[in-house]
């Protein structure tokens, strides 16, 4: 009798946004670790959030790369139709700067307070920051830091929301007068010399969670296997790209055009173990990108707390009663990742 057949595995789509903490999805396609754990994997490159949380929510992407704040607001119906989301493995810590323009460094601001004067002065009229996502850690970060200066986000300055690899080209055009947003678009403000970076997120907030991967809870419960198979490829392309001997090949494979596309200068401004704010200020950060370690691909519920108190605290939940603190476990389930990180490998697609 002929043999039969096995029918052709059906590939996960994974989405990613072009920002160097892909870099563990990436790498992971690159040193064939989604084979390894016995699945197929197509990457898809998506323009920014919300496309990413749409396809999500409607089946178009089975995983993504995603900022921890969006499997809360999915969860919860923030901005979207309702969906239980949860997460299984925190992607990075850190990865963020607030970036402001030209003029304003040449009105004279250097920091916060300096940045308030210029707005209290109201010379140039309200200004507008660009943010990736309203419920994103770019959100918080920017929100906590202008307030921390006195500078309410609410009456003082505008806040919109724009994907990504964007917000650098409507900061050169003018259309923005600062932002918050994840590398290299900080780095590439500096490097074209049309921004400059007051503040990082590890300076705002040491070791809060970044990005996270993504799914529908029923994915995660319909598809055990290949769920747990995908976490697994991606913790040891995590502790790949943590590794400082990597950070080469890793800034490499980023820069090609189908991932970031950007040039690798830019990458090397913040994953080389300094950091350039721009104006001759460079300082030694290792930590400005930390993709693994002792506790920090394990999504805990302080993790989950962490978000939750932060989107609580922004100001921009009409109705608090949605987002229910006592959930923190049910979204970020570190259950899943320690059947996950003792997965063994089938060595074979």
């Amino acid at each position: 009798m002929p043999k039969k057949t096995q029918p052709p595995r059906r590939a996960l789509r994974l989405g990613f946004v072009a920002l160097s903490d892909c870099a563990p999805l990436v790498m992971a396609a690159e040193l064939g670790l989604f084979s390894k754990y016995g699945i197929t994997v197509e990457l898809q490159r998506e323009v920014g959030w919300a496309t990413v949380r749409d396809k999500i929510i409607y089946g178009e992407l089975e995983a993504a790369h995603a900022p921890a704040g969006l499997v809360v607001a999915a969860s919860c119906g923030l901005g979207s139709v309702q969906t239980e989301c949860l997460t299984g493995l925190v992607l990075n810590l850190h990865g963020n700067a607030i970036t402001l323009s030209r003029e304003l460094w040449q009105q004279g601001v250097r920091d916060g307070q300096t940045l308030r004067q210029v707005i209290a002065a109201g010379g140039g009229g309200r200004l507008t920051f660009g943010v990736v996502h309203a419920y994103s850690a770019h959100s918080f970060l920017l929100r906590n830091w202008l307030r921390v200066h006195r500078i309410s986000p609410e009456r003082d300055v505008r806040i919109v929301t724009v994907p990504p690899a964007q917000v650098h080209s409507n900061l050169k055009a003018g259309h923005l007068d600062g932002y918050c947003v994840g590398e290299p678009w900080n780095s590439l403000a500096v490097l074209t010399k049309t921004g400059w970076c007051v503040a990082t997120s590890e300076e705002l907030a040491p070791r809060h969670p970044e990005k996270v991967l993504m799914v529908r809870r029923d994915f995660a419960e319909r598809s055990e296997r290949e769920h747990l198979a995908l976490i697994a490829a991606l913790i040891e392309a995590c502790a790949f790209c943590e590794r400082p001997e990597n950070r080469e090949r890793v800034m490499e494979t980023l820069a090609q055009s189908e991932f970031v596309g950007v040039p690798i200068q830019a990458l090397r401004m913040s994953m080389a173990g300094t950091f350039d704010y721009g104006n001759g200020r460079i300082e030694k950060q290792s930590a400005f990108h930390i993709f693994a370690g002792a506790g920090v691909n394990e999504p805990s519920p302080e993790k989950g707390d962490w978000v939750i108190r932060n989107l609580l605290a922004s100001g921009l939940i009409e109705d608090p009663s949605l987002v229910l603190a006592e959930r923190a476990a049910d979204w970020f389930r570190a259950d899943i990742f320690q059947q996950a990180a003792s997965l063994p490998a089938t060595n074979h697609p």
